[in-house]
């Protein structure tokens, strides 16, 4: 697939390493607070401490009126009074430069000891005074020791313990500023004795929970001698079987956090037990070396990964090609003019999205062939509970019959309007009846059939074009791929210099020939076509040549994607 310049299923993985650990801002947290609950009680007083490289930049503190009573047994821990605070700023007042604080260099990680803890307290603020939360990466102090300090080493890891253990010089005394300094001085000594095992970044140091093991430390080598550079890498064992196979930005770093102590999946620190080689496959772009992971994993099936290995094992929603159609759960794709709707990862995910048909179009049930459309069989028993749109007693004709199956084609191919009106007036209608229930399971049906549609009209799209050729800037060049009825043909990277015609001439004529087929996914599997798709559809990608026309339905599944993301409702900060 990567050319010469004259590069639902899937698989999720570890962040590919980022920020050293030396360039990282961080800003040490606490906060004194009324009580536990972050709903309920308020915060008393804030301490923070800017620290990079090493060395202090900056602290901010100050107390906080919480405009509640400070009880008694908060005095008497952390000796903050209901005099002290009365003549403090609300929270309203600091939250805007406690946020500004902690956003001021991009890319800060907030650190704190039981970081869930001052986390809550600070998402309930913003909710509460109308502020975003700004979602910076955390790094939890009190997980680190659990995860880095052997048993024996310490009682317990309480932040005096641990300031204790480290020998900070401040003493933790349930005051912010006091508080936050010593956890300054943990955090440091957390992160010398990660050091050793492999941990270099902030990615790195957010993914411990445990110590490497001893087969992890002794497969370190392994990583050597990998080039810096995207593509794939294949963990093998001592017979060359595929163990594992993942892909990254680059190779080298990724393939190195698997023996440190920023891997801490099960599975694969078990797989350090068997592996003995890696074999890299340098891809040419990201979007390569995307593709060609779901390929080699759909290929060899390799035993540790989990996801991707049976893209095969899918459902479909299929309008069968009779004279009196039906809806039926199928398993592949055949070329019979036939419109599908998913696929989906489970049959019965499938059955609701043909429930939703069903309920929406008087389409039979039964499995009978209609030729002629009258049988002389008895009716079923759908028929006769009014379940079945089976023309059974022929009392209605062919043309009739046609007209319903022509609707649940449009709905399923085009415009799913009917099937939405139909499920959100009976929704709507139940709740009123307060038969939660009977709503719910209406609302899965139709959740079901959105989605599944909305899939098959996306990749249909691509599916139908003969030939794309498109490029986004990357950090080398324009990044260019070729893309025939939905798969990846060809990649490159066109370098500053390069004649642009000559390149793109080379890139089309030794791209793979794609013939187009029936279906969706006539050629690629649906998690690589919707890889694709993500790629042509990025704004920062540009069309350059098109072959065909690249159109959706006017009033597609998408129209209705508010549906397939139900809001589950809760309580806000009091």
């Amino acid at each position: 697939m990567s050319q010469p310049q004259t590069r639902e299923g899937v698989q999720t993985s570890i962040a590919d390493l980022g920020t050293p650990l030396a360039e990282t801002t961080f800003v040490v947290l606490d906060l004194e607070t009324t009580g536990t609950s972050a709903t309920g009680a308020r915060i008393t007083e804030v301490g923070a401490v800017r620290v990079r490289g090493g060395e202090v930049v900056d602290e901010f503190t100050t107390l906080v009126n919480p405009g509640v009573v400070v009880p008694a047994t908060i005095t008497l821990l952390t000796g903050i009074t209901q005099s002290m605070v009365a003549t403090a700023p609300p929270m309203e007042e600091v939250l805007p430069d406690l946020l500004e604080y902690l956003c001021r260099d991009p890319g800060t990680a907030l650190v704190a000891h039981n970081a869930s803890f001052d986390t809550g307290f600070l998402k309930a603020a913003c909710e509460r005074h109308g502020h975003p939360w700004p979602a910076p990466p955390v790094v939890d102090t009190l997980r680190l020791a659990r995860a880095v300090l052997g048993r024996g080493e310490t009682r317990n890891h309480k932040l005096g313990t641990l300031a204790a253990f480290f020998g900070t010089p401040v003493t933790p005394n349930h005051r912010a500023l006091d508080d936050a300094r010593a956890t300054v001085d943990v955090l440091h000594g957390l992160i010398d004795r990660l050091g050793p095992m492999g941990v270099h970044s902030l990615e790195e140091l957010r993914s411990v929970t445990k110590p490497p093991t001893r087969q992890q430390i002794a497969k370190r080598h392994l990583a050597e001698g990998l080039p810096e550079a995207p593509g794939v890498y294949v963990f093998t064992d001592a017979n060359g079987a595929g163990l594992y196979v993942g892909k990254s930005k680059n190779l080298r770093h990724r393939v190195r956090t698997y023996f440190t102590a920023a891997e801490n999946r099960q599975r694969i620190r078990e797989m350090a037990g068997v592996v003995e080689g890696v074999t890299p496959i340098v891809c040419a772009t990201e979007l390569e070396a995307s593709v060609r992971e779901l390929r080699l994993i759909a290929e060899r099936k390799p035993p540790y990964n989990r996801r991707s290995r049976h893209p095969e094992r899918v459902h479909w929603v299929k309008l069968t090609a009779e004279a009196f159609p039906r809806l039926s759960v199928v398993r592949a794709i055949k070329d019979d003019g036939a419109p599908y709707l998913g696929p989906y990862t489970s049959p019965k995910e499938a059955d609701r999205a043909r429930e939703a048909l069903l309920a929406a179009f008087p389409l039979r049930q039964c499995t009978h062939t209609f030729d002629p459309p009258r049988r002389t069989v008895e009716p079923c028993v759908l028929a006769q509970l009014g379940r079945c749109g089976a023309p059974c007693d022929g009392t209605e004709s062919r043309a009739a019959y046609t007209a319903h199956a022509d609707a649940a084609r449009e709905a399923m191919t085009g415009d799913p309007a009917a099937v939405v009106d139909t499920h959100t007036a009976r929704i709507r209608e139940m709740s009123e009846q307060l038969r939660y229930e009977e709503a719910a399971a209406l609302r899965d049906r139709l959740t079901a059939f959105l989605r599944g549609a909305g899939r098959s009209q996306r990749l249909a799209s691509l599916a139908a074009l003969p030939h794309v050729v498109a490029a986004r800037p990357g950090p080398l060049g324009w990044e260019t791929a070729v893309v025939r009825h939905g798969r990846l043909a060809a990649s490159a990277v066109l370098r500053p210099g390069t004649d642009p015609e000559a390149f793109l001439a080379s890139l089309e004529a030794t791209a793979e020939h794609v013939e187009p087929g029936p279906g969706p996914v006539p050629r690629a599997t649906a998690a690589e076509g919707e890889l694709v798709l993500e790629w042509l559809t990025d704004p920062a990608t540009r069309l350059v040549r098109l072959e065909g026309e690249w159109t959706c339905p006017l009033r597609s599944a998408e129209a209705h994607a508010e549906m397939t993301h139900w809001a589950h409702g809760r309580a806000p900060a009091q």
